[in-house]
């Protein structure tokens, strides 16, 4: 007789969040977002994500292979959220999609990715390392404000427009590597980043 036991993990709430996928919040403290196809546009006043009133307990976040689109506004205010696993069929990440999860640590961006929408990951202020990956051309305006405890960014090599205000208010930010298909950099990108002391321009 084994002395230990497998628990099945339950499912605490489920739905729909786009034409082909669908989300579920087990007893783990996992939201999963599973399909195919682009996920839902959500908003601040309107209509936030279903499991909006699950988003005090959810601490892990898994986005599989064949979800296309990360929505807008999809993971508003997340609070105790510290893991994200985005598969490496999402090419977009939507405009306010980690919105104030302040509790996130870390975010590998997948080589799927092309576009880091408005916002993105406005207010994730205990994110001390982002990895930009080669396939990303396109950083939106205020992708990574009040970031204020990141310490380094490194930004892959696809990268031709850095937005207005992207790095607003990332206090702690020691160093950033610039690649060299780097074209524009947006108003106020690095505005109150005063804990950088270098930074080397691409002869792009």
């Amino acid at each position: 007789i084994s002395l230990f036991s497998t628990f099945p993990i339950d499912v605490v709430a489920s739905g729909t969040c786009g034409a082909n996928l669908v989300w579920e919040v087990d007893d783990n403290d996992t939201l999963i977002i599973s399909g195919a196809g682009s996920m839902t546009n959500y908003s601040y006043t309107d209509s936030p994500g279903w499991w909006y009133s699950h988003r005090h307990s959810i601490k892990n976040i898994i986005i599989e292979d064949g979800v296309l689109t990360i929505g807008s506004w999809a993971f508003l205010e997340c609070e105790n959220l510290t893991s994200v696993t985005i598969g490496n069929s999402v090419t977009t990440i939507g405009a306010s999609a980690f919105w104030d999860c302040s509790s996130l640590i870390s975010v590998t961006i997948p080589n799927s990715v092309t576009t880091i929408g408005e916002w993105a990951f406005q207010g994730c202020s205990s994110l001390t390392n982002i990895i930009i990956s080669d396939s990303v051309t396109q950083i939106c305006d205020y992708a990574f404000t009040y970031c204020n405890n990141l310490t380094s960014i490194t930004i892959g090599k696809g990268v031709t427009s850095i937005g207005e205000s992207a790095f607003y208010d990332c206090g702690s930010l020691t160093s950033i590597t610039l690649p060299n298909s780097l074209t524009s950099i947006g108003h106020s990108a690095f505005y109150d980043c005063d804990s950088l002391t270098s930074i080397t321009l691409p002869n792009s």
